[in-house]
């Protein structure tokens, strides 16, 4: 009888040993994927064409999402929709939960010359919000038989070049425009033929030097007509800048579009969009502080434009745009340095877009545990609207 209690004992130790045994491998495997939770309309309105968005989480939790709209030209009887137009504003809505969203938006900025795209927010560590943005003005034919040249144009608008906005308040009331300095490499004129101040769409980053880091695009080359991208910096919370270095240059290839993010050793890591070369995700890496980066590379997949999120355990959430059928939304999540970007598994978190024209990802953590990522979206190629996936991080 004592054999058999010892028995007993032993196995109901043995079961609670092999439990704990379990629990830790499965605490010390690697982590490796996202969980889809749900998907949500952030902001839709059937008059509006609403269209790149960024987000940011507030201290006291409350989520704001900034993004373009402009009226839907075809209630107007217009075939379609372009990304330049004169009624084209910042506004932004707020959630606390990530899944319920104020209904009408609030004006951020309205530019006094032109139409503004692409506010791209920047929360930083004292709670200051930057936005940047640029502008275009809708000039007739005769106006632009005036202009200077070069100059960029797109549907009869002209481009006035890039500004950024800031709030002390919580996104409240904002300040500014300020206006970035011109960087040589860029030949475009402004409207009125002025040096044409910087510009870019992407993510900037506040490094852990309290410094703010800035990629931004340069019309640099009329035949082949080509841009390269150049960092900007600022010590003053975003109020002054200045040039640094070259990020991205090919004497074919175009660099435009790019997200910016530190690394826990300190590297600084461009994820940059081309174009002429379908589609293909590159990056360009600098280990002095932005001095100078290493020659760019090809990531060894499509996806533009991307953006990044640190995850509570250091890995990087990169985010993208898949402007290929099946038309969606993708993701990869990398290490902590951003070093296997060739290897990461990609996760597709939607493929039921009706076009090409949606996209442009932004990454924000709810909790520890989840994440929202918002970006602009069509279904059966209907209206473009502000949506965004909720994901597990596993």
């Amino acid at each position: 009888m004592k054999a058999v209690l010892s028995f007993f004992i032993m196995l109901g130790f043995y079961s609670v040993f092999a439990k704990e045994q379990t629990e830790k491998q499965e605490a010390d495997k690697p982590k490796t994927g996202l969980i889809k939770i749900k998907d949500v309309v952030i902001y839709k309105d059937t008059f509006f064409y609403s269209s790149f968005p960024s987000v940011i989480k507030r201290p006291d939790g409350e989520m704001i999402v900034a993004f373009r709209r402009a009226p839907d030209r075809r209630i107007y009887g217009a075939k379609g929709n372009h990304h330049v137009d004169a009624n084209s504003y910042l506004v932004k809505v707020c959630s606390t939960d990530a899944e319920n969203w104020t209904k009408e938006p609030e004006l951020i900025y309205a530019h006094p010359f032109g139409g503004s795209q692409d506010p791209c927010m920047l929360q930083l560590e004292d709670g200051t919000i930057l936005c940047a943005s640029y502008g275009w003005a809708p000039l007739s034919e005769e106006e632009r038989a005036t202009l200077q040249k070069p100059y960029g144009e797109n549907n009869d608008f002209v481009f006035l070049g890039g500004y950024l906005i800031r709030s002390t308040d919580g996104g409240k009331n904002w300040n500014g425009p300020i206006y970035p300095p011109h960087i040589l490499p860029e030949l475009n004129l402004s409207p009125t033929g002025e040096p044409l101040p910087a510009y870019n769409r992407g993510a900037l980053c506040e490094g852990e030097n309290g410094r703010i880091y800035w990629v931004v695009a340069a019309f640099d080359n009329e035949e082949p007509r080509k841009s390269s991208t150049h960092l900007l910096v600022s010590d003053d919370k975003g109020l002054t800048w200045e040039y640094q270095s070259v990020v991205a240059t090919d004497n074919k290839a175009s660099f435009n579009e790019t997200s910016i993010y530190e690394t826990p050793k300190g590297d600084l890591v461009a994820f940059l969009r081309t174009s002429g070369m379908n589609d293909q995700a590159c990056i360009a890496r600098s280990k002095d502080g932005g001095k100078t980066f290493s020659p760019w590379k090809k990531m060894g997949f499509q996806g533009h434009p991307l953006n990044t999120l640190r995850l509570p355990d250091n890995r990087v959430l990169l985010t993208y745009g898949y402007r290929h059928e099946p038309y969606g939304i993708r993701a990869r999540i990398l290490n902590a340095e951003c070093t296997d970007f060739a290897t990461a598994p990609e996760f597709v978190l939607r493929d039921d877009g009706g076009n090409s024209d949606l996209g442009y990802t932004w990454p924000v953590l709810i909790d520890e545990n989840r994440v929202l990522v918002v970006y602009y979206f069509n279904k059966n190629k209907g209206t473009r609207y502000i949506a965004g996936t909720i994901l597990e991080i596993k």
